[in-house]
C-alpha cells in the first residue's frame, strides 16, 4: 500500500518547490523594479502633494527625481520638492525611523511664500548660489525655518583670511574679508563700530560692533549690588557649586560678549543670533565662540535636561506674542538640566502687563526663585510705566517633571 503512493508524494513536493522558487523570483524582481534608484542621489518618491514650477531634466545629478508628484493647487520649485520629497532609504526599513522612507526638515511655512521660496530655490545645481541673504533671513523670519537645504556653494569673499588666533580674537574687530557685505547698510566694520554716531533711525544692538565702547564693560564688573537689576556673572555663578556651570545658551545674544565673557571662566556658551542689518554670525564666529543661527521660533536644537545655564538679555520682553512667549520659556526648561539656571536679564515691559500677564506666566513654568529683582525704566518717561525684569531662576534639582 505504501510504494502505491510514494510517486504522488514525490511529485507533490516537486510541485510545491517549484512553486516556491517561483514566488521567490517573482518578488526578486518586484523589489529590484522598483527600488533600483534607492541608491543614486535623487531616488522616485510619490509622498510629495506639490507639483513643480519648471521641469529639469531627471538624468544626471541636478534633477528632481520626482517625475510623478501629484497635481496641487500651488506650484513649487523643483529644487525644493527634490529636497522636501520623502526619500527611500537604500537599505529599506529602519527601526530607528520605524519606517522605509526619510522626510527632510523643512519649515512649515514655507509653503506658504512660494514667490519667495522660489526665489531661494532657483540656482544652479552644483553651482554658486545666489547672494541671497536679506530676503532668505526674511524667508526664515517669516516662519520657513529651518530653510531647505540646496545644492549650491554660498557667497563667499574672494580674499577671505585667516581669523585672528584665540585669545586675540575674544576683543579684536575681525578683517572686513570675513563678510559678505551685500545685506548690509554698512559695507566695512569702521562703519558699523561708529553707526551709534553716525546713523540716525533704530538698528538691532546698534553699538554691539564696538569692542572698546559699552561691549567692554558688559557683565565686567565684579562688584555686587544688592537690588541691582544688572546682576554680574560671578553673583549667579557662585549660586552653585563651583565647576557645575560649564556648558550653556545665550538667546539673542548680540555679538557674544555674554560667551566671551563666560568662556574666560573656561565656560561653553553657544550664541544663538540672527543677522539683522549687520554680521553678527560672522562676527560672533570670527571671535572664536560658536553662533546658531535661529530665531526665537524655532524648537532649542538640544536634547532634555543637558545645559548647565541659558541666559537672555532683552530679546525676550513684550514684543513676543505671550502663548509664543509661554512655549518658548517651557522650552528652556526643558533643555536645562535638573539644577541648571535661567538667567533672565532686564526682560521689558510695562507695568500692568508684568501683573497680568508676564508675572504669572514666568512662575507657571516651575523654576525656582533665586533671584527676583524689578527696576522702573526711566529713560523714556515715567509716565509710559515701563519696567525691567531680572530674575535667576533655578530648574528643581529634585522632581523636577
Amino acid at each position: 500500500m505504501d510504494s502505491t503512493h510514494e510517486p504522488k508524494s514525490l511529485s507533490t513536493n516537486l510541485f510545491y518547490l517549484f512553486l516556491l522558487l517561483s514566488t521567490n523570483l517573482l518578488t526578486l524582481f518586484l523589489s529590484s523594479t522598483f527600488y533600483s534608484s534607492s541608491c543614486s542621489l535623487n531616488p522616485i518618491s510619490t509622498t510629495t502633494t506639490f507639483t513643480k514650477s519648471s521641469s529639469r531634466s531627471t538624468n544626471g545629478f541636478d534633477g528632481t527625481g520626482n517625475p510623478d508628484t501629484p497635481q496641487a493647487a500651488i506650484d513649487l520649485p523643483s529644487e525644493f520638492l527634490a529636497f522636501s520629497s520623502g526619500q527611500v532609504l537604500p537599505l529599506g526599513f529602519n527601526a530607528n525611523f520605524n519606517s522605509d522612507t526619510f522626510h527632510p526638515s523643512v519649515g512649515q511655512a514655507c509653503t506658504r511664500f512660494p514667490d519667495e521660496l522660489s526665489r531661494f530655490m532657483t540656482y544652479k545645481v552644483n553651482g554658486s548660489c545666489p547672494d541671497d541673504e536679506l530676503s532668505a533671513q526674511k524667508l526664515l523670519l517669516k516662519g520657513c525655518e529651518p530653510l531647505p537645504r540646496r545644492r549650491c556653494r554660498p557667497a563667499a569673499q574672494p580674499d577671505y583670511v585667516e581669523p585672528y588666533p584665540l585669545p586675540t580674537s575674544l576683543w579684536t574687530t575681525p578683517p572686513n574679508s570675513s563678510v559678505v557685505w551685500t545685506a548690509y547698510t554698512c559695507k566695512d566694520y569702521t562703519c558699523l563700530i561708529n553707526r551709534k554716531k553716525t546713523q540716525k533711525g533704530f538698528d538691532d544692538c546698534k553699538d554691539c560692533f564696538d569692542l572698546q565702547g559699552r561691549e567692554s564693560k558688559r557683565w565686567a564688573s565684579r562688584q555686587i549690588i544688592e537690588g541691582s537689576l544688572d546682576f554680574t556673572i560671578d553673583e549667579v555663578l557662585a549660586a552653585k557649586n563651583p565647576g557645575t556651570i560649564r556648558i550653556g545658551l545665550d538667546i539673542g545674544g548680540g555679538v557674544a560678549t555674554f560667551a566671551v565673557r563666560m568662556r574666560e571662566r573656561n565656560i561653553s556658551i553657544v550664541t544663538t543670533s540672527m543677522n539683522l542689518n549687520g554680521p553678527f554670525n560672522n562676527f560672533i564666529a570670527s571671535r572664536g565662540v560658536v553662533p546658531l543661527y535661529i530665531s526665537i521660533s524655532q524648537r532649542l536644537p538640544f536634547f532634555d535636561n543637558t545645559l548647565d545655564i541659558v541666559h537672555s538679555m532683552h530679546v525676550l520682553s513684550n514684543w513676543i506674542p505671550s502663548t509664543l512667549l509661554h512655549f518658548l520659556m517651557f522650552d528652556i526648561y526643558r533643555v536645562l538640566r535638573p539644577g541648571g539656571l535661567f538667567w533672565l536679564d532686564h526682560f521689558f515691559c510695562v507695568e500692568d502687563q508684568f501683573l497680568d500677564v508676564y508675572k504669572p506666566l514666568i512662575e507657571s513654568i516651575g523654576f525656582i526663585k533665586l533671584k527676583w529683582v524689578v527696576g522702573k525704566k526711566l529713560d523714556r518717561g515715567a509716565e509710559l510705566r515701563e519696567m525691567y525684569l531680572s530674575a535667576l531662576l533655578e530648574k528643581p534639582l529634585k522632581n523636577s517633571w
